[in-house]
């Protein structure tokens, strides 16, 4: 054996060494079936590359065959990703961020699988978030819809080949914040169909022509222009300087809003020959689209020119007009001119865009006689407008009315400065008991007045809360729009937390003029879930302005009613058809749409409108349509927040289905709470959302977030117990329905954010990778899947405390998830230390630090010192495992035991042991009462299944010990007497064995002090021939953690705890099981304290590794034995860690010899291993001298995992490395083996025939010679002639000594008795050779079935490694010696 170093130096060069190479290739291959068992929901192999989590962002993953995860992004803090899809082997991703990856973007992105790169989509990507996207691969273009207003309404097509954005061919929606949540396709994809929360109208209504009727009508002017209300100046200062001295023409405020016709009292003249300056300052915020100019035809008074400057930002202004003599748009800058027509009350002239101002200057640089002059100024708004100070709500010029205010509660002023330098703004403010309801706490109506019909977008005003100072205290609102009789409410919820001054959209869509009748109302109220925690118990809700921006003129009124523009119309909501076939010549659907254009489809949306909305309009507030689903049967499924409440489908609520023209109420109602989400599995409709039950409870309870319709049964069915939240996302892969959204648990199981359903089983199983935190959808693209939300942790593969190993490639090693998912339910055991909780960190420097600390000699153990509490093991746990052949199908079965429940394939509730067929993923218990507890340990001896733990089963007197008939199905606990353990403590196996020595023999250690009425404390042997528990020798006792063998043939038992050794203290101790001695190895004082896990490297009891904790408990140790004495490794682990096991593991490739270790082997460190500087791991490898972070696993809390134990089908293997020629050059060795030895045995038949045919010429017969064609003579082929040789060989004679003409003859003529060694083909083909010719054939033997007994460790080329029980089949029994 190499020489143990005195001191291991920790140097960081190799660490840093192992930080940039890739990780040890364990062979798992060589060790049979291995199973990783422990606590964990999900486990990665690890990785330098390992990155922390802000579940602030929200992060992408890509979704493998085999469920495995791959983090690929994240987006800025704040950011969200909604939706996805593939184009043409490019992935987009779309939602509501600034940047993804180091990729800065505007809400979507495109990804490219093959180069790993993100890329942003132009800088005129939609300016709102994203909530849906469809890839048209006919089209060869990508639609997306969602809020915002940019490149089109609540929709944009991005084209891939052009790589621009542009509106859709129908322009986009109006209402309601115009959102779309889904767009999909029917079966031969000619049309696309969009649904959201947005309003459509079809009808035969007129484009307004006409100037508004409240206007003094002007050819100067256009319907749009003319329906701008103009801002009231009455508190602004206006200047017009040089003015004339001539009397009635001074004033320049007589020109802002005229009592009376061009004159004196009501015109301005400049000096004579001057050029004047008009400047207007309302020194607040004004939002202006353009200017209104009257002029004066006075005599020798008069404007030809003039230009307009804008307040603050001095920019002289680009305006456009009507020229009144061509009736072309025209623009102009500087000069502009004004027309001397009479005819022309005035002229409006607007800006290139609205434009935030606080005033303007307007040079009048030509005139006519003496002096320029006006007759009307005035200042035109976006459209219309209301403040939250009554007193800057003025009448407008040409207005019959004011704009107006309403409210509720205690409103204060208060002044903020704005964004515009040098002016203020005077907002409303109300404070507001945290908890109060909105109906309770104050509100605030603007009453805008609207001049003329028309389509607006509405926003809200909020300044910033930097400014007021009083960001602490924001929350949000919820502000109501009634846009007109007829037309439906809006409803959305805000946020005033903003810390700059913003502008937010509420509506855009028709707008009803004021009247008599009617006015347009916003109402803001304290919102129903409002942000936030206030501050001193306090919120505060800020009322600034509403604005109303008029984007088109384009219904006319009623003859019978100038408030109902849509009356007699039909109205759509939420959903719409655009069929391909309409092209780019699509009408405008965010305007009235014409009859002609409505679809079969459409009347989904005007039948929702009619069902949601009759009789009660606030009914569509907060309607929204979130999915659809279209089945091959031409039904439509549509799914969201809703409730009808007339029509075909009255009483549906939240789901409904369309069906031969109209709209189907489905099972009970539909759900009682809204749907996030469908999928149609052939006549299967998977739904999910935050809902319990159906809306008529007829499941009690059991539609917990997600359900299945049956669509042709018209029934609901339950998942299981479905998901304790939200259900966001659905898709399906593999027969399994993946499901992601804001829960914790799927059925009984614990499932963060992600959970998978077996449709063939009909039961919750593992989804393959592990995420903590909120998923916001899942879709399949074409390769693999795509999936995101806000992340606390992820581990590439995810499992409920148990996986399959296998080689893998230069990625690692192949995992295989075993597809069942465990479930708290059995109890933890009271020696289960309780985890504290620690912030998981992914840690990047693990091997890059030293472990020199930790290798000073610790304290020496104490006598009968406390056993360290095993790795904590909350359910579900998986804790011990192993393998049996089922003899009868030859199916090898993984058994598991540990602490968890399971709902089996039979629905029968499992505890503690489960047993797993991985090529049906079929899963059962055992048979009868179920254990109660948890199991530590698993002995398959035969059809023997022995249960170690601390448990007991019901009804019996099993304690801690149990033994399963795996043949039959039943316990057997008849011959098996009960452990017992001392006054005051549980029984507790944790080691069951067998030494290949004592076949016969099972070894039970653990806690307890005797087995039936003897006394065996610590460790007892059971007798499974004689049924009787022995002691094994004398002089031991205490408490085993971990035992295993040493020597050839296992012939010594090593065990390790907290033990007494012939009255001293000890730590390890070795049973001869051939002398039934005990002996301490090493001292007292030669090894820190109790022992947890022990490991003999290759059977060699000169070196033996054991690790443990401390008697003071203050470190974790690692030592080493080599055959004298003992030597501290250590570790860098600190008190909290908890090691479960220590396993040597063969290697593919080697690594550099380090004294206690063989270049072919590492030495795996398993359990719960904490480093206080570097992080959390559950498995490290140990070459000898670096400890290198293998396996790093997490529990189903985000909490690290632990690793309880790597189990494998193989009771022995070789580390030996072997190289094997290639399979091709063996074939061939083979085939030329095998023609060298047919053709030596060919040749010496010849050789032996020739000479026997000297033999025979030496002895003449001249009768013989008579007949020479004589086939009596001699054999007549070569065949007979190889086969005589070979007789003669056997025989001893000559191979024509014993030939008798007569019996030949006789014996020939006789059926079935022909020469065994004759030339027919059935016989010389099986004699292979002359043995088995002789002895084999004659008569045949057959083959017979056997058992191996004992485990069988190929120790040369050709050998084939057999385990013990394996059936085999034994063709020759013979021993050739």
């Amino acid at each position: 054996m190499p020489q143990l170093p005195s001191r291991i130096s920790l140097l960081v060069a190799f660490s840093a060494l192992y930080a940039h190479a890739a990780l040890p290739q364990v062979d798992f291959d060589r060790m049979g079936k291995v199973g990783l068992a422990g606590a964990f929901a999900g486990f990665d192999f690890f990785s330098n590359s390992s990155v922390a989590f802000d579940p602030a962002t929200s992060t992408l993953f890509s979704r493998s065959s085999d469920g495995s995860l791959t983090r690929l992004a994240s987006t800025n803090s704040g950011g969200r990703i909604n939706a996805a899809c593939d184009l043409n082997g490019i992935a987009y991703f779309a939602g509501s961020f600034s940047s993804l990856a180091d990729t800065s973007a505007s809400n979507i992105v495109s990804y490219n699988p093959s180069s790993n790169s993100f890329s942003s989509l132009t800088s005129n990507s939609p300016n709102g978030e994203i909530r849906s996207i469809f890839c048209d691969q006919q089209d060869n273009k990508v639609w997306v819809g969602g809020s915002f207003t940019s490149p089109g309404s609540a929709v944009a097509v991005w084209d891939s080949n052009a790589q621009s954005w542009s509106p859709p061919p129908f322009k986009g929606f109006s209402g309601a914040q115009s959102r779309v949540n889904s767009i999909t396709t029917n079966s031969s994809s000619s049309s696309i169909f969009f649904a959201g929360s947005f309003v459509t109208a079809f009808g035969t209504g007129s484009l307004n022509t006409t100037n508004n009727p409240s206007v003094p009508f002007s050819a100067g002017a256009t319907p749009f222009s003319s329906s701008l209300v103009p801002i009231p100046l009455g508190s602004a200062e206006v200047e017009g300087s040089p003015s004339t001295a001539d009397s009635g023409f001074t004033n320049i405020q007589n020109i802002l809003c005229p009592a009376g016709p061009d004159g004196p009292g009501n015109s301005w003249f400049a000096v004579d020959n001057g050029v004047p300056l008009i400047t207007v300052r309302a020194f607040s915020f004004i939002s202006a689209n353009g200017v209104r100019l009257g002029n004066t035809f006075q005599p020798d008074h008069g404007t030809t020119s003039f230009s307009i400057t804008t307040i603050p930002d001095n920019q002289v202004r680009t305006l456009s007009y009507i020229d009144p003599a061509t009736g072309q748009n025209q623009t102009c800058t500087d000069p502009c001119p004004l027309s001397t027509d009479s005819s022309l009350l005035y002229q409006d002239f607007l800006f290139d865009s609205i434009v935030p101002i606080t005033g303007v200057q307007i040079k009048l640089s030509g005139f006519t006689g003496r002096s320029p002059g006006l007759h009307i100024l005035q200042l035109l708004s976006s459209g219309a407008f209301a403040s939250s100070v009554k007193d800057d709500n003025a009448k407008s010029c040409f207005a019959p009315s004011s704009s107006n205010i309403t409210r509720t509660g205690d409103w204060v002023a208060k002044v903020a400065n704005t964004d515009i330098a040098g002016t203020t703004q005077t907002v409303l403010v109300s404070d507001v008991d945290v908890g109060t309801s909105p109906a309770s706490g104050p509100s605030f109506t603007w009453i805008p007045y609207v001049s003329a019909a028309g389509n607006y977008d509405v926003s809200l005003l909020i300044p910033g809360c930097n400014n007021l100072q009083d960001c602490d205290s924001r929350t949000s609102v919820q502000v109501t729009i009634f846009p007109g009789d007829g037309l439906p409410p809006s409803v959305s919820t805000i946020s005033q937390r903003n810390n700059g001054d913003a502008t937010v959209p509420l509506y855009s869509g028709p707008i009803v003029p004021s009247g008599p009748d009617f006015v347009t109302t916003i109402t803001m109220t304290l919102a129903d879930q409002p942000e936030g925690s206030g501050q001193n118990g306090k919120y505060e809700i800020v009322a600034d302005r509403v604005q109303l921006v008029l984007k088109s003129v384009n219904f006319s009124t009623s003859s019978n009613s100038t408030n109902s523009p849509l009356q007699g119309m039909q109205r759509g909501f939420g959903f719409f058809e655009w069929p391909r076939s309409a092209g780019s010549n699509a009408p405008d659907a965010s305007q009235i749409l014409p009859n002609s254009s409505l679809t079969t489809l459409d009347g989904i949306s005007t039948q929702m409108n009619a069902a949601i909305s009759l009789g009660n309009p606030s009914a569509l507030n907060g309607a929204n349509i979130t999915a659809v689903a279209h089945h091959p049967s031409g039904i439509i499924f549509l799914g969201g927040t809703f409730r009808l409440s007339s029509g075909t489908a009255s009483g549906a609520s939240n789901i409904v289905m369309f069906r031969n023209g109209a709209l189907v109420s489905i099972a009970d109602n539909g759900l009682n709470g809204p749907v996030s989400t469908l999928l149609i599995d052939q006549n299967r409709l998977y739904v999910g959302g935050a809902f319990l039950d159906t809306a008529a409870g007829t499941t009690n309870g059991r539609l917990r977030g997600i359900a299945v319709y049956e669509i042709d049964q018209n029934t609901w069915t339950a998942l299981g117990s479905g998901v304790n939240g939200r259900v966001t996302g659905l898709s399906s892969t593999n027969g399994r329905v993946q499901v992601v959204g804001s829960f914790s648990s799927a059925g009984d199981n614990d499932a963060s954010g992600i959970a998978a359903w077996n449709t063939a089983s009909n039961t919750w199983t593992t989804s393959g990778g592990f995420i903590s935190g909120d998923m916001s959808f899942i879709v399949n693209g074409t390769s693999q899947q795509w999936l995101a939300g806000n992340i606390v942790s992820y581990r590439k593969f995810g499992a409920s405390g148990i996986a399959m190993l296998e080689n893998g490639d230069q990625n690692g090693p192949k995992v295989n998830p075993v597809q069942v998912a465990l479930s708290a339910g059995g109890p933890v055991a009271s020696t289960v230390a309780s985890s504290s909780r620690r912030s998981y960190v992914p840690r990047s420097t693990w091997i890059t630090h030293s472990f020199h600390h930790l290798l000073k000699r610790q304290s020496p153990a104490q006598p009968n010192a406390t056993l360290p509490l095993l790795p904590p093991a909350p359910a579900p746990a998986v804790l011990s495992g192993a393998f049996w052949t089922n003899g009868t199908s030859s199916t090898e079965i993984t058994i598991l035991g540990g602490n968890f429940t399971h709902i089996s394939d039979s629905g029968a509730t499992v505890s503690g042991v489960l047993l797993y067929d991985p090529k049906t993923e079929a899963s059962s218990g055992l048979s009868g009462t179920q254990i109660n507890g948890t199991v530590r340990a698993l002995l398959v001896d035969g059809n023997r299944l022995y249960v170690g733990g601390e448990f007991t089963i019901s009804g019996t007197s099993a304690n801690g010990l149990a033994s399963y008939d795996l043949v039959n199905g039943q316990w057997d606990l008849t011959n098996l007497q009960p452990l017992q353990a001392s006054s005051g403590s549980p029984v507790v196996v944790r080691s069951i064995t067998k030494s290949t020595s004592q076949a016969s023999k099972v070894i039970v250690a653990g806690t307890f002090a005797q087995a039936g009425s003897l006394r065996c404390e610590a460790v007892c042997v059971y007798d499974t021939t004689s049924n009787q528990w022995n002691a094994p020798g004398a002089g031991i006792s205490g408490q085993v953690a971990t035992a295993t063998y040493a020597g050839n043939n296992q012939e010594y038992l090593i065990v390790g705890g907290s033990l007494t050794v012939g009255g001293s203290a000890a730590s390890v101790a070795q049973f001869d099981l051939v002398n039934s001695t005990w002996t301490a190895l090493g001292s007292s004082s030669s090894v820190p304290g109790p022992v947890t896990a022990i490991e003999v490297n290759g059977g060699n009891a000169s070196s033996i590794f054991a690790a443990g904790r401390g008697s003071d408990g203050s470190n974790t140790f690692l030592t080493f034995w080599n055959g004298a004495s003992w030597s501290i490794l250590g570790t860098d682990l600190n008190a909290s860690t908890a090691v479960s096991q220590l396993t040597m593991v063969p290697l593919q490739d080697t690594h550099a010899a380090q004294g206690v270790i063989e270049s072919d082997r590492m030495l795996m460190i398993s359990g719960s291993l904490a480093d206080s500087s570097n992080g959390n791991a559950s498995s490290v490898l140990f070459d000898g001298q670096t400890f290198i972070p293998y396996i790093v696993s997490t529990a189903a809390s985000g909490q690290p995992g632990f690793i309880a134990s790597l189990f494998h089908s193989f009771a022995k293997f070789s580390f030996v490395q072997r190289k094997f020629l290639a399979t091709g050059v063996v074939i061939l060795i083979s085939i030329a083996i095998a023609a060298g030895v047919v053709f030596l045995l060919a040749l010496i038949g010849i050789l032996w025939t020739l000479f026997s045919r000297r033999d025979d010429k030496l002895k003449y017969d001249a009768a013989e010679e008579e007949d020479d064609d004589s086939t009596h003579h001699r054999p007549s082929s070569l065949l007979e002639h190889i086969n005589a040789a070979t007789r003669t060989t056997i025989l001893g004679t000559s191979p024509f000594s014993n030939y008798n003409v007569d019996k030949e003859e006789e014996k020939s003529s006789r059926d079935g008795d022909q020469d065994p060694f004759g030339p027919d083909a059935s016989n010389y083909l099986r004699a292979e050779t002359p043995s088995d010719a002789f002895g084999g054939l004659l008569p045949e033997e057959s083959s017979r079935i056997a058992h191996v007994r004992y485990d069988f460790v190929p120790g040369g080329d050709g050998e084939l490694p057999l385990q013990a029980g394996v059936e085999i089949e034994i063709l020759d029994d013979k021993d050739p010696a």
